[in-house]
């Protein structure tokens, strides 16, 4: 009988493969893991596993269907806390140091004799935008990133993706999206990068077109001061700062049901494919290493996604105080185009300030809060005012903003696109001008569909 050819094997393959079923992968790795554990029976004698007993015994709960999820959940809403409450202190030292330099140098500027514009062009434009980001985003940045790096760094990463394995694998994505998720909290640019842990070149794609639905630090101002606006005074004095935070939360679970959601579409339609076999071997816990912490965590993202956010910044700067301080019929440009932008707004429950804000705000999330305000209140410079009371009577006595508008300005700011900063390491991460144009459009159609739904049936 004639051996049979590489075609024959080929084609006797490809009518086994049908008769396979969808868990014969894990099967297969199941397999070979109890022949290897049966071969290193019998082959040695181990003593003194005392360290790995240990290790079992920690995963038996924080792997265990039951108690996994909640001790994941409460791990990384400890470091979500950590990183809202202790960003605070520094953001304000950061913003009124940089702030008092902007004081003096356009002071300087102006006994030099340098006409208004220029003083206002370099001080209250280009360098209040580069303060006000850098401020805003380099202190969550500093904790969130040595934080999570300390978990990655300790083993119990692997532990988080295994635990969700089970819901990225029905949304057709990798279990391993669940870290670049994470990673997402803190700048969705460094979840992004993230992604490169997924070997998978389909499912990585999946990971960074819905990378943004999670809200990176850029975003939580925005967040944090509606819900204690609209959300606290609904509820006793006594707990509305759990529930204006419980409302935050729930922002954030949203974006984690968009990003399942999404994932399942994309994995059914222009990304079809079946999820790949995520074979993990959990590794040994391990005490975190100190100077590895600080390299990862400040030099190669702290720092890396701040430079980025700093280039994009500095014209955004510019732009805001052009359009703020040039009028036309004694009505600065921002305003008319606010005014135009008003039929588009009121349509999602928004006005053309909010849609002018996120405009402006392409280059850095971190300036919505200060733009909105800089348009209401006619001011000519991005601005902040020292009391949440002065914001509540700005926004629902003198410009009319309601519940509706609170609402859908959360859902808006959790689904529209990407900061410039992600949506440059979107194509530097891809090379392709076709995915990085479908990662940013994608969640502004989102979120223009979704505000406009929820405004209809309000």
């Amino acid at each position: 009988m004639a051996s049979p050819t590489a075609a024959d094997v080929l084609h006797r393959a490809a009518e086994l493969r049908g008769t396979l079923t969808a868990q014969f992968r894990d099967e297969t790795v199941k397999s070979i893991y109890a022949e290897a554990e049966r071969v290193a029976r019998r082959a040695s004698h181990q003593t003194g596993s005392a360290r790995y007993d240990f290790d079992q015994r920690i995963d038996r709960l924080v792997t265990s269907p039951i108690f996994g999820l909640p001790i994941m959940a409460l791990m990384l809403a400890t470091v979500f806390w950590l990183t809202v409450a202790g960003a605070n202190v520094p953001s304000a030292m950061l913003a009124n140091f940089f702030f008092w330099i902007e004081g003096h140098g356009a002071a300087l500027f102006d006994s030099f004799g340098a006409p208004w514009w220029v003083t206002g062009f370099l001080w209250h434009g280009v360098y209040r935008g580069l303060a006000w980001v850098i401020s805003v985003m380099l202190p969550p940045m500093a904790i969130f990133f040595p934080l999570f790096t300390i978990l990655e760094d300790l083993g119990y990463l692997p532990r988080v993706a295994f635990n969700l394995d089970f819901l990225f694998r029905r949304a057709g994505a990798h279990g391993k999206q669940a870290l670049t998720m994470a990673m997402g909290f803190g700048c969705n640019a460094a979840g992004v990068i993230a992604t490169r842990v997924i070997d998978s070149p389909r499912e990585r794609l999946v990971a960074i077109l819905t990378n943004n639905f999670v809200p990176c630090n850029g975003r939580f101002p925005t967040l944090i001061m509606i819900a204690t606006i609209f959300v606290g005074p609904l509820v006793p004095a006594a707990v509305a700062s759990l529930a204006a935070a419980g409302a935050v939360v729930g922002v954030v679970i949203i974006g984690v049901i968009f990003t399942l959601a999404v994932s399942w579409g994309l994995s059914r339609t222009v990304l079809k494919g079946e999820a790949s076999a995520f074979t993990l071997e959990l590794p040994p816990y391990r005490r975190p290493g100190v100077m590895r912490i600080l390299y990862t965590s400040l030099i190669d993202r702290t720092l890396f996604v701040l430079w980025r956010a700093i280039l994009t910044a500095a014209p955004a700067g510019a732009v805001i105080w052009i359009l703020a301080n040039i009028n036309i019929a004694d009505i600065s440009i921002a305003r008319h185009i606010a005014n135009g932008l008003n039929p588009l707004g009121h349509a999602i429950g928004l006005d053309g300030v909010v849609l002018l804000a996120y405009i402006i705000a392409i280059p850095a999330n971190e300036i919505v809060v200060p733009t909105l305000l800089m348009v209401y209140m006619g001011t000519g410079m991005m601005t902040d005012v020292t009391s949440i009371e002065d914001v509540t009577n700005l926004l629902i006595n003198q410009e009319g903003w309601t519940l509706l508008t609170a609402v859908n300005l959360m859902l808006f700011s959790l689904l529209h696109n990407p900061c410039a900063t992600t949506i440059i390491t979107i194509y530097k991460e891809t090379l392709s001008i076709k995915w990085t144009t479908i990662g940013t459009l994608l969640p502004l159609g989102l979120a223009f569909l979704v505000t406009f739904i929820v405004a209809s049936l309000w």
